[in-house]
């Protein structure tokens, strides 16, 4: 009810670099910054359907072709951009966290970043979720495949049925997600501790509380893994009063994905992305081809 009162539905905090990570290579336009970036722009602004969206863009050592980007998708009303200079992955979390705390548009909040391509008309579901169940705290638009592989998600899982989906509880994600502004306020100190550089999935640990209290898991990693043994120290190092002392948040994600993180080897499942993104790669060279020629 409060964010009925506010003018929009969604505030977002979407950060952009224009340098390309080694994991969207192998993928339709990963060789293009630019068009990449506008691929993942057109399917956000497209996912968004029937949304009023306020948003906020932290250009992080962009050249000016990238505003014009956002200027193309958005109504300058709607529209805040914010030119950084390459000031890096921490700092520029920790102005999503100070633009989203601040804004007074939305209840409800959201942590952008610029390599994700969506589903179009589904950002909805994730905020109609947010808001129609009490146990839903933080939601991530992506499945992530880690999910189904790795032995740090092997735990019981809640399922729910909500919106013709289905929806499951997950351990951690990534840096992009949704929440409400009063959450992440209750949570600003976990969510701060990647400024000083926690990992993502560090915090997330500290916040739904899987397997920081097991010594068994930390153990046999310790032994054959020990990247995720640092992830588990790491969160006691950041986040121990959390861990402690703190709330059990849970955080939810939609099965199938609404999203996917453009990691080649890492793609969201039962979605054919990359079908998907060699249509969107088509439909901007005949809409730039149209625009040029008439």
């Amino acid at each position: 009810m409060q964010n009925k009162k506010r003018p929009y539905d969604i505030a977002v905090a979407y950060r952009i670099y224009p340098k390309l990570a080694v994991a969207a290579k192998s993928l339709p336009c990963g060789d293009d910054k630019y068009r990449l970036s506008e691929i993942c722009l057109r399917s956000f602004k497209e996912s968004l359907s029937g949304l009023r969206a306020k948003v906020w863009v932290l250009l992080d050592g962009c050249p000016p072709e990238y505003a014009d980007l956002f200027t193309r998708y958005f109504e300058p009303n709607d529209l805040t951009l914010l030119n950084l200079s390459g000031i890096g992955n921490q700092a520029t979390f920790g102005r999503q966290i100070d633009i989203l705390l601040g804004q007074q548009d939305s209840d409800v909040v959201y942590f952008a970043e610029d390599d994700y391509v969506y589903l179009p008309g589904q950002f909805h579901c994730m905020i109609d979720f947010l808001s129609e169940r009490r146990d839903a705290d933080f939601v991530s638009p992506y499945d992530h495949l880690d999910c189904y592989t790795l032995d740090l998600h092997r735990q019981p899982k809640w399922l729910a049925v909500h919106g013709g989906r289905h929806w499951r509880t997950a351990a951690s994600t990534c840096l992009t997600f949704l929440t409400t502004q009063q959450t992440l306020k209750k949570t600003e100190a976990v969510f701060r501790s990647y400024v000083r550089r926690n990992f993502d999935c560090s915090l997330w640990l500290s916040l739904t509380k899987r397997r920081i209290f097991n010594p068994f898991f930390f153990g046999r990693h310790l032994v054959h893994d020990r990247f995720f043994s640092k992830v588990i120290l790491k969160s006691w190092l950041y986040c121990w009063r959390q861990n402690l002392f703190g709330s059990r948040w849970k955080l939810w994600v939609p099965v199938p994905g609404i999203a996917t993180h453009l990691d080649a080897k890492a793609l969201s499942p039962n979605v054919d992305w990359r079908a998907f993104m060699e249509q969107a790669k088509r439909d901007t060279v005949e809409e730039i081809s149209v625009e040029k020629y008439g």
